[in-house]
């Protein structure tokens, strides 16, 4: 298979501009990336690749940002490998995949899940194992063998007003949807209230927010490159072992090969306009840097505190759109390791719906090589339960009582772990997710800036094609490499995509008059 496509014949290859000879600078160009997240790695590999000179800032002591890994210790001594939690590589996922086609062109260093069972409180469980690939038929098989979609219900739903969830175009889906939370989208459509819980509000946490809180735009725009917009489906591929070595250790290896200096632990407070287009890079233990050009590769928090802390950065509108930048409600991330395994037949990975504070179960000895080890020398089990989108502010005692509810759920579900003692956990409470809110997309700053040669990149950063979480900051990792590398008259790197629009004719014609119907009347003259 070629790097950067799938199965997906109908796949949108996104071409980068060719090259025009080097031009712009009379020397080889400096560029400091800040951030090494997949964004920042996408970008700093990009660049490297046409000989630029790339320097990475990143204030974490690791790579990989929200997907990174690293090393601690159990109260016995243990060495354990610890990570930011669970994360799906779908099929997809092309433009991650071509990065990480970098050190491993043939991704045997992913494992593929063969099964992504959904439970809700009812006990109802539906799976996507085995479904028909290519769209519609997908959705008809899997609503025509689900437990959660009565026939009565389904024959309820406004086939007009859901149009847009099988016409989805991007970005044209945001002027249609963005105005609408995702929760009031799905009552305006009548979808089944049983079938909710799995169908929707899986997806919808998985941009860690309730669907009140959600963009209909975001939600349909996911459906699209989940379900309806591509032939990949929904089972995923895992790494092997902790994210550090399957992945990162690597990428590392293969940029220091292209001269490209990586500093870890480093916190970049503020960067200030220099002559000629340059820049001055401020960092919090007094080092100064100048750069030709800088990629901004944090996440929200982080962005809005260099931009305040640089006031002559942009523009008034521009620095108005990093102050709109909104972090999605936290999350937990609970890791155990039980004396006893679970049964043999639990999946690697189940997504939960209507078991709060319970969203997922990972049983990460089925795949992950550290935890399989740790699993097999103790006769154990090493899970990790997710609870997303908790409450902003909770108690110390809520806190403490959220891992025992997440323990109480997990004894329900898997009642072999109910009398297994917790030999080791570890707990991770996390706010650094964006929020993908309603009416944001507007608003939201692009990769291109007030600035020629400063370039913004991460998950939560506007690019109009059909891309999200984990590709999305890929993707946006690549464009901003582009968007400097065509300044200076060098090769781009080529974009995939699932289809841009949705793939039914007739479906498309029937959002459109949806579209019609719904659209306000100043905007119909």
């Amino acid at each position: 298979m070629r790097a950067g496509s799938g199965r997906d014949r109908r796949a949108v290859h996104h071409r980068a501009p060719a090259a025009s000879g080097r031009r712009g600078l009379d020397h080889r160009p400096h560029v400091v990336v800040i951030g090494a997240g997949i964004a920042g790695l996408a970008a700093a590999t990009g660049l490297a690749e046409r000989d630029i000179d790339v320097e990475i800032i990143e204030r974490r002591p690791y790579l990989g940002g929200r997907v990174g890994g690293w090393t601690e210790n159990l109260p016995d001594g243990t060495a354990i490998a610890i990570n930011r939690g669970f994360h799906a590589f779908f099929r997809q996922y092309y433009n991650l995949r071509a990065l990480l086609r970098r050190t491993d062109p043939q991704l045997h260093r992913l494992v593929a899940i063969d099964d992504y069972p959904l439970i809700d409180g009812h006990g109802r469980r539906d799976t996507f194992r085995r479904l028909p690939r290519t769209p519609p038929w997908n959705a008809l098989a899997f609503a025509a063998r689900s437990h959660t979609f009565p026939l009565q219900d389904l024959r309820r739903i406004d086939a007009r007003a859901a149009a847009p969830l099988a016409a989805v175009s991007v970005p044209g889906i945001y002027d249609l949807l963005d105005h609408t939370d995702a929760e009031t989208f799905l009552q305006q459509i009548n979808f089944p209230a049983t079938a909710r819980h799995l169908a929707f509000d899986v997806f919808s946490r998985s941009f860690f927010a309730p669907p009140a809180q959600l963009s209909a735009a975001e939600l349909a725009t996911m459906f699209h490159i989940y379900f309806l917009g591509s032939s990949e489906g929904l089972l995923f591929d895992v790494p092997t072992s902790n994210y550090d070595t399957a992945l990162w250790s690597p990428l590392q290896d293969y940029l220091i090969s292209h001269d490209v200096r990586i500093r870890t632990g480093s916190t970049v407070t503020a960067v200030e306009p220099a002559g000629e287009g340059g820049f001055r890079v401020r960092a919090q233990d007094g080092r100064d840097i100048a750069a030709d050009a800088v990629v901004l590769a944090t996440d929200a928090a982080g962005l809005r505190r260099i931009v305040e802390n640089s006031p002559q950065l942009g523009d008034r509108v521009w620095r108005a759109s990093i102050e709109r930048l909104r972090s999605a409600p936290p999350f937990l991330v609970y890791r155990i390791w039980l004396d006893k395994p679970v049964a043999p037949h639990r999946p690697a990975f189940l997504a939960t719906g209507g078991l709060a504070p319970l969203d997922n179960v990972s049983v990460l000895n089925h795949y992950e090589q550290q935890a399989r080890t740790w699993a097999a020398r103790h006769g154990g089990a090493v899970l990790e339960l997710h609870a997303y989108a908790l409450p902003a502010q909770l108690t110390p005692a809520q806190e403490r009582d959220i891992p025992a509810r997440l323990r109480a759920r997990l004894n329900r579900l898997y009642p072999e772990t109910a009398d297994a003692r917790i030999l080791g956990e570890h707990l991770q409470w996390n706010q650094d997710c964006p929020l993908f809110g309603v009416g944001d997309h507007a608003y939201r700053p692009t990769i291109r800036t007030p600035h020629r040669r400063l370039v913004l990149a991460g998950d939560g950063i506007r690019i109009d094609l059909p891309v999200a979480l984990m590709e999305r900051a890929a993707t946006t990792g690549w464009a901003a490499a582009n968007a400097l590398l065509t300044q200076w008259g060098l090769p781009g790197h080529d974009l995939h995509t699932v289809p841009t629009s949705g793939r039914n004719a007739l479906l498309r014609r029937l959002a459109t008059r949806y579209a019609t119907a719904t659209a306000p009347a100043e905007d119909l003259r």
